[in-house]
């Protein structure tokens, strides 16, 4: 067997400083691989795949998360930088998946014991799940749903259900959540997508990446890339950032519908600016001189003053955070907590009373149904944040006290 690579060992939570921040350790790949989480401590099945993104010609560098974990094609907690090329599966089918919260000045003293009340008007007023609204809401952007009449076929056919699930939740690890402070200040969160319209369009180019000429010889035929200057990049890059828009459109309107939900119960109440962000998409930047094409599969931007969200399970908590700008990172920090075990496991691991113990505290569903969000099937939030101190500071700590879900 083979001697294991020396690698620089991470610095223990209690020596970390914005001086002395957590060093990034590197992987042993084809392309610069720098990583803010312990390999020890990733799935090798996850570092096969970091390892099989590092070894496309067009990619200058990759950044690993904390949080990071399987997924599909590429790993969920990645930053990924080509020159001229983008892959849709490093990107994933939930284009433009992301976050928004906005800081409230009701504070816990106001609210009532029982929180049952506000959650059920939120369910009663924002789809979730597999539900759409019986009628369309439109968004403001004039001209926005022309976008659908350009699709191909197949998917310019849901422009009806594309409509009525704009403003709607989804299911999985979606949520929207009334938090507090440490300060006891309320929170308003949610964390949703680019619903069946964006996994549409990501489906769509996959199967077109895959069987281009320039894609046979991959290392793995779900990284396939479309390349600048074709026109297979070009139809995927205006339906991809019409699905981001698509994203941040949805998040915008049900924030907007949240707070007048609390509005109505709390009329005193007043609200700050949003904080918004993608973690799920592709954006345009420059870096280390040159122009670049970064996919964030389960990261945020965290240029320096950005602010971002980095949520935990759906009992542990989230941050408020401003970025730092490491360039050594690509200006990322991680999305969230990270999974650290599968639908499934979660599912044969853990019961609705495990649940039920684990939400204590939380008005939200502790139904069979969505064991497979159990706090115990994600990371510790805290330990993701202390490998990040370099990339981002804390602005707030949050713990929900109402979680919707799907």
């Amino acid at each position: 067997m083979a001697a294991p690579r020396p690698r620089r060992p991470l610095l223990p939570a209690s020596t970390l400083t914005l001086e002395n921040p957590v060093p990034y350790v590197t992987l042993d790949a084809a392309r610069p691989v720098r990583m803010w989480a312990d390999p020890d401590q990733v799935e090798p099945q996850a570092l096969d795949q970091i390892r099989n993104v590092a070894a496309l010609p067009w990619v200058e560098g990759i950044a690993v998360m904390p949080d990071v974990h399987l997924g599909y094609g590429a790993t969920v907690g990645s930053v990924i930088a080509m020159r001229d090329a983008v892959s849709p599966s490093a990107v994933g089918v939930d284009i433009g998946c992301g976050m928004s919260a906005v800081k409230t000045t009701l504070t816990a003293s106001q609210l009532p014991d029982d929180l049952g009340r506000l959650r059920s008007s939120v369910e009663a007023h924002i789809p979730v799940g597999f539900n759409w609204r019986d009628e369309p809401v439109d968004v403001s952007t004039p001209g926005f749903w022309n976008h659908l009449k350009e699709l191909p076929t197949p998917i310019a056919a849901m422009s009806d259900r594309a409509r009525r699930q704009m403003g709607t939740l989804g299911g999985g690890n979606h949520f929207l959540e009334v938090c507090l402070d440490d300060d006891g200040t309320v929170w308003l969160m949610l964390h949703s997508g680019s619903r069946g319209i964006g996994k549409e369009i990501a489906e769509h180019h996959m199967a077109i990446a895959r069987d281009l000429p320039h894609n046979q010889d991959l290392p793995d035929r779900d990284l396939a890339v479309f390349v600048t200057g074709t026109p297979e990049m070009d139809a995927y890059r205006r339906d991809l950032f019409w699905a981001q828009d698509y994203a941040r459109a949805n998040r915008d309107l049900m924030l907007g519908m949240f707070i007048g939900i609390v509005w109505k119960q709390f009329p005193q109440a007043r609200f700050e600016a949003p904080i918004s962000c993608h973690h799920n998409y592709v954006a345009e930047e420059h870096h280390h001189g040159q122009d670049l094409l970064v996919t964030r599969k389960g990261a945020i931007r965290a240029g320096a003053g950005d602010l971002g969200i980095i949520p935990g399970s759906m009992g542990t908590g989230s941050y408020i955070v401003r970025g730092l700008g490491n360039p050594a990172a690509y200006d990322s920090a991680s999305h969230g907590a990270g999974r650290r075990m599968s639908r499934g496991a979660a599912r044969r691991q853990f019961t609705a009373e495990d649940l039920a113990e684990q939400t204590r505290g939380v008005e939200c569903r502790k139904d069979a149904g969505v064991v497979d969000e159990i706090p115990a099937a994600y990371k510790d939030i805290d330990a993701v944040m202390a490998q990040q101190t370099d990339l981002v500071k804390v602005v707030a700590h949050l713990k929900q006290v109402v979680c919707v879900k799907g």
